[in-house]
């Protein structure tokens, strides 16, 4: 079981790298005005590495609320891209 939470946590920092990655290039995305591909990476973090990050961390059983700190962080974002279309 040991092995398997090690695994776990290592795939949990991972995702959270991958999810700090799309949210660089939304902030790119707006400073270039670049809506469409802004959109993507809202989607890929809201539809699949949120999604990712909520089951391991509910497997792991460990208490992180980076999942809820991440999509208020993705909230914000989506106004402030909202209020340059």
């Amino acid at each position: 079981m040991a092995k398997r939470a090690k695994r776990l946590s290592k795939g949990i920092e991972s995702l959270k790298q991958e999810i700090e990655l799309h949210f660089e290039k939304i902030e790119q995305d707006i400073k270039e005005n670049n809506i469409d591909r802004g959109r993507y990476h809202f989607k890929e973090i809201d539809k699949s590495l949120l999604t990712a990050l909520k089951l391991k961390i509910e497997i792991l059983g460990a208490e992180d609320n980076s999942v809820e700190a991440y999509k208020e962080r993705l909230e914000k974002l989506r106004k402030s891209l909202e209020l340059e279309e």
